[in-house]
C-alpha cells in the first residue's frame, strides 16, 4: 500500500495580521516522519522510480513524501530533518521563479492575504467589474479550500479558476506592488538554482510546471508549454531527468485526461494530484492520489 503526503509551507512562525499562509513547523514535520516510520517503510523518489508496480500492491505500508512550489524554507528546514532521519522526499519546483526571477501569481495572494482581510480584496474585485462566483462555484470553493473561511476560498476560487489568468496577473500585481518589494520576495522565498541543483544530483527535484497555473484551464499549446518547457529547464539547470511533475492545485479542473496524457507525451512518467487516497494499481500513473500532510497520520484532520 502507497500513501503520499505532500508539503508546501515549513516555518517555526505562521503569525501575521490575517493568518492566510498555513503549514507545519519543523517539530511538526519531525514528529509526523517518525510516525510514518513507525507505521511502516519511506521510500525515496529513486525507489518509487525503481518498484512502483510491487509499491501498489503491497500489502505492507510504504510512504512517500512530497513538496511543493520549491521553497527556501522546504531546504533550509525539511531537507536538514529527513537527511537526519535518514530519508528523501521529492521538491516539485516551478521554473518561471529562477529562470525569469518572478514570484508565482499564487505566492502573492498568499502574501497580500496575510495583511489584507479576504473581503477587502473581494470588495476590489467587485469594484472593479469582476463577477463573483455562482452558487454552485461557491460549494466547489468550500470544497476545494476545506481549510479557509467562505470570503477566503471563495477569493481563492476567483482567482485561481475563474478570472482569465492575464486579468488576474495585473489585478493581484496593482495590489502587490503597493505592499511587497518583490525582488526580496523572490530572494526570501524560492530556492536559488544551487540548492535546485543540489536537489536533482541527489534525485529528489521534480517539475510543478512552469508558472503555476491550473493547467487543466488552458489552451493545449500552452498546457504543452507549462509542461515541456518547465521539463526541459530544470533538465539542462541540473543535467538530470525530471520524471515526475505534480499539477498546481491538483483538482479535477487542473488535472484533467488531457493534462495527463500531454505530460505522458512530453516525457513524464509520473504526476500527482491533489485527489485524497492511497495509490491504487487500476491508477493513471499520471493522475496520482496524494494526501495532504493534515490528512495522515499525525497530522490535525488525521481520523482512524
Amino acid at each position: 500500500m502507497l500513501t503520499v503526503s505532500n508539503y508546501h509551507y515549513i516555518r517555526e512562525d505562521y503569525s501575521a495580521p490575517y493568518p492566510s499562509i498555513f503549514g507545519v513547523t519543523p517539530t511538526a514535520f519531525k514528529k509526523q516522519l517518525k510516525l510514518f516510520k513507525n507505521e511502516g517503510d519511506l521510500i525515496t523518489p529513486s525507489e518509487f522510480l525503481a518498484n512502483y508496480e510491487e509499491l501498489v500492491v503491497s500489502k505492507d505500508n510504504f510512504f512517500f513524501i512530497t513538496f511543493d512550489d520549491g521553497l527556501k524554507e522546504q531546504f533550509d528546514f525539511a531537507l536538514p530533518i529527513l537527511d537526519e532521519l535518514g530519508m528523501q522526499a521529492i521538491f516539485f519546483a516551478n521554473s518561471m521563479n529562477t529562470e525569469e526571477g518572478r514570484v508565482s501569481t499564487v505566492h502573492k495572494i498568499h502574501l497580500l492575504r496575510s495583511v489584507i482581510p479576504s473581503h477587502l480584496l473581494l470588495d476590489y474585485l467587485k469594484e472593479q467589474k469582476i463577477a463573483m462566483l455562482t452558487q454552485e462555484e461557491l460549494q466547489k470553493a468550500t470544497t476545494n479550500y476545506r481549510f479557509d473561511d467562505t470570503a477566503s476560498a471563495e477569493l481563492k476560487y476567483l482567482l485561481n479558476f475563474k478570472i482569465s489568468f492575464d486579468v488576474q496577473e495585473l489585478l493581484v500585481q496593482s495590489i502587490f506592488e503597493k505592499h511587497f518589494l518583490e525582488s526580496e520576495i523572490l530572494e526570501s522565498l524560492y530556492m536559488s538554482k544551487s540548492q535546485l541543483q543540489y536537489l536533482a544530483n541527489i534525485d529528489c527535484l521534480g517539475s510543478h510546471t512552469h508558472t503555476h497555473y491550473p493547467l487543466g484551464l488552458l489552451r493545449e499549446d500552452k498546457l504543452i508549454y507549462e509542461l515541456e518547457h518547465s521539463k526541459n529547464y530544470l533538465e539542462q539547470l541540473s543535467g538530470k531527468a525530471i520524471q515526475m511533475i505534480a499539477y498546481p492545485y491538483g483538482t479535477p479542473e487542473a488535472c484533467t485526461d488531457l493534462v495527463a496524457e500531454t505530460a505522458k507525451k512530453v516525457g513524464y512518467l509520473y504526476g500527482f494530484t491533489t485527489k485524497k487516497g492511497i495509490i491504487e494499481k487500476s491508477q493513471n500513473k499520471l493522475l496520482l492520489n496524494r494526501f495532504d500532510c493534515n490528512d495522515v497520520v499525525g497530522g490535525k484532520n488525521y481520523k482512524p
